[in-house]
C-alpha cells in the first residue's frame, strides 16, 4: 500500500479511536479566524498532537485541533489551524488533514484564509470569494503515485470551487448586507511576503489575491470528490499596492475586526449548502 495512504489510514484510525462523530461539512480555518470553532455546538475535540503521525501547526493563531460539533443541526468538522508548506512539511502532509475529513466522512469543504489583496479595488477588510486558484508556485498534491483509493489519475480541475455553492455564498451574504468580492487565489510558498515584482507576477497571471495556503487543500479535496467553496479574509494590501511594511500582526489585526460579520457569513453558509 502507498505510503502516503498508509499514513492517512493511521490517522483515520486513531481519530475514530476517540470519536464516532461523522461530519457532512468540513470547514478551515485561516489565520485570525480560528476562534470561531469555539462558538459552535462542540461535541468533541480532538488535538493534533493526538492523532498518529499527524502534522502539527506552528504558525501565531493556529490553534491545532479538530473540533466535532453541530452548526445549527449541521454536523461538522472544524480544523482549528491549518498546516502549510512553509512549515517545512511535504505537500502531502500539509493536504492530509483536508483528505482525512473527507474520509471521517465530510463531502463539503469550506475552506477559509487570510490573504493579500493584489486587485487594487479591494482593502483590507474584504471578503474575496474564491472563483479559481492558481498553483502554478507550490509543488502539486497529486505529485507521486496516484492514491487510487482517494481518485483518478488525472482529475479534472474545470470547477474545482463549485458554481453551486459559490451561488449560496453570494445569496446568504446579501441577505446579511455583508459586502463580497470575487476573484482568483493564488497560492505562492511563503513564509516570507511577496516582493513588488512577485505581485506584479500574480496580478499579469489575473490574481486577486495571495496566500500561503487553501489552494493545494482545494486540489487534494477536489481530487477525492468533495465539493468545495473558498472565501479570503483580505488582511492587507500586497507589497507594491500598500507602501507600509508588512507583517503577521496586521493580518491578525484585520481578520479579528472582521471576526463578526465572517461568522455569520460562515453559519449561513453551512447552513444552507
Amino acid at each position: 500500500m502507498n505510503a502516503t495512504y498508509q499514513k492517512l489510514e493511521a490517522c483515520l484510525k486513531s481519530v475514530r479511536a476517540k470519536t464516532g462523530f461523522k461530519p457532512e461539512t468540513a470547514l478551515i480555518l485561516g489565520s485570525g479566524l480560528g476562534d470561531f470553532a469555539d462558538e459552535i455546538q462542540i461535541e468533541q475535540a480532538v488535538d493534533y498532537s493526538e492523532i498518529t503521525g499527524f502534522p502539527t501547526s506552528t504558525v501565531a493563531g493556529h490553534r491545532g485541533r479538530f473540533v466535532f460539533g453541530y452548526i445549527e443541526s449541521v454536523p461538522v468538522v472544524v480544523m482549528q489551524g491549518r498546516v502549510h508548506y512553509y512549515e517545512g512539511y511535504p505537500m502531502t502532509d500539509v493536504v492530509l488533514p483536508a483528505r482525512l475529513m473527507g474520509m471521517l466522512g465530510a463531502k463539503k469543504l469550506i475552506l477559509t484564509n487570510a490573504a493579500g489583496g493584489l486587485n487594487p479595488d479591494f482593502k483590507p477588510g474584504d471578503f474575496m470569494l474564491l472563483t479559481d486558484h492558481i498553483t502554478t508556485g507550490v509543488p502539486s498534491p497529486l505529485i507521486g503515485e496516484n492514491l487510487k483509493e482517494l481518485g483518478p489519475r488525472f482529475p479534472d480541475m474545470s470547477e474545482v470551487y463549485s458554481l453551486r455553492m459559490r451561488n449560496i455564498v453570494k445569496e446568504q451574504a446579501q441577505n446579511l448586507g455583508i459586502s463580497l468580492q470575487e476573484g482568483v487565489y493564488v497560492q505562492l510558498t511563503g513564509p516570507s511576503y511577496e516582493t513588488p515584482a512577485e505581485v506584479r507576477m500574480c496580478r499579469i497571471w489575473g490574481g486577486d489575491a495571495v496566500g500561503m495556503s487553501t489552494a493545494c487543500e482545494a486540489m487534494a479535496a477536489r481530487h477525492m470528490g468533495l465539493e468545495i467553496c473558498g472565501i479570503s479574509c483580505i488582511t492587507n494590501m500586497a507589497a507594491g499596492i500598500s507602501r507600509q511594511p508588512l507583517s503577521h500582526q496586521e493580518v491578525q489585526e484585520t481578520a479579528d475586526r472582521v471576526a463578526v460579520q465572517f461568522k455569520k457569513l460562515i453559519t449561513a453558509v453551512t447552513v444552507n449548502i
